[in-house]
């Protein structure tokens, strides 16, 4: 299932096409538990996009859409989603009802350069026209918010979360450029910098550490990559308390500010049987600033700090603590600084069930003086 959009017909013909769409009414593998749901939802509410960020970001980050086109595909998915909250929510008499609103997130990272003057993609003419969008979407989910509350009797209790704040998005660090200068990264003779494939030349038997992603900081480790050189131990451990310590120290010379605010080692932030398989340190980057779209891919572009021109101009993939998020009740919250993983220990509480023993957090509406620690 696609949506189309004619832009043009003539003097020159332009045709958008949406991303693919499983149909909800016939799909052709099944996206629902119970299998039939989403027919049955599809019969109730209409045709709705099925595909996991239904607002076609890179649309408009291409050029493909404009910021008006972009809008009014993104009112489309508003839209949609309201008329499915609409025919769902009045259905609910006991258990859990959850559901996901996007709007906020991807418009925030789309728009947040037309209402911050120091953005390097501020635009006056076309702040005049759009500037508003984010608080018009802010308002659309507030008035969801204000037709649920008189609804819920006193047994019932709503959270309101975000998994994340938002922050402006200024300057890109190329953390693969960095680790470059710096002699972490070595490149064959003749590389070419500007290749597609990630990691084109790299010379990865004296290569030491690489970035992959949008945060994640990796050593080329001996006995996990196939061509690792980093000794496991105290030669891995050295190494990263190093690099570490070398990232904090990074300036941005136009701003002077530090790019990066924190680096956590892996072995503080994670646990469980699968902590080993992510990245051995994670980057927070300081507000204002994110990993440069070429590096989380393998690339390496010339500079180390550059602007971010891109429409893409909101993000939250920085330090945690600069961008967080928020949750709202209609009980009070007893916890001094509730978590993300608070969440799954207060639902569960809510319904008398002990969290398993490895689950971190507990109820936000349990305090106990520990929390945030």
């Amino acid at each position: 299932m696609c949506r189309f959009y004619l832009k043009q017909a003539h003097p020159r013909f332009q045709l958008y096409v949406s991303p693919v769409n499983i149909d909800p009414a016939d799909p052709a593998l099944p996206i629902s538990t119970p299998k039939a749901y989403s027919r049955d939802l599809s019969d109730e509410a209409g045709e709705f996009h099925t595909q996991g960020i239904a607002e076609d970001t890179k649309a408009l980050s291409d050029g493909v859409l404009d910021d008006k086109e972009y809008l009014d595909q993104a009112r489309t998915v508003l839209a949609e989603h309201r008329r499915i909250f609409d025919k769902e929510f009045p259905k609910f008499q006991d258990g859990v009802f959850f559901f996901y609103f996007s709007s906020l997130d991807l418009n925030s990272h789309m728009f947040w350069r037309l209402m911050d003057t120091e953005h390097p993609e501020y635009d006056t003419a076309l702040a005049a026209q759009n500037g508003s969008a984010i608080p018009h979407f802010y308002q659309q989910i507030d008035q969801v918010l204000g037709e649920v509350l008189p609804k819920l009797d006193n047994d019932t209790t709503l959270l309101v979360l975000s998994d994340h704040g938002f922050a402006p998005y200024y300057r890109s660090f190329n953390l693969n450029t960095w680790l470059l200068h710096n002699g972490y990264i070595k490149l064959k003779s003749g590389a070419d910098l500007d290749s597609n494939e990630p990691f084109a030349g790299v010379d990865w038997t004296q290569t030491r550490a690489y970035g992959i992603g949008l945060n994640g900081f990796y050593l080329n480790l001996r006995g996990r990559e196939r061509n690792g050189i980093v000794q496991p131990g105290a030669q891995a451990d050295a190494l990263l308390t190093e690099i570490k310590d070398k990232l904090l120290q990074v300036k941005d010379p136009k701003t002077g500010l530090s790019v990066i605010t924190r680096v956590d080692r892996a072995n503080e932030v994670y646990q469980g049987a699968y902590a080993a398989s992510g990245p051995d340190m994670i980057v927070g980057y300081n507000r204002g600033y994110r990993a440069g779209w070429k590096t989380i891919l393998g690339a390496f572009p010339a500079d180390e700090i550059e602007d971010n021109t891109n429409p893409w101009s909101g993000d939250h993939c920085m330090d945690y603590t600069l961008v967080p998020g928020v949750l709202l009740s209609n009980r009070k919250i007893s916890a001094e600084l509730p978590a993300l993983t608070d969440i799954a220990p207060t639902v569960l509480s809510e319904f008398g069930i002990a969290k398993p023993p490895a689950m971190m957090g507990q109820s936000v509406f349990r305090s106990t003086g520990n929390e945030g620690r």
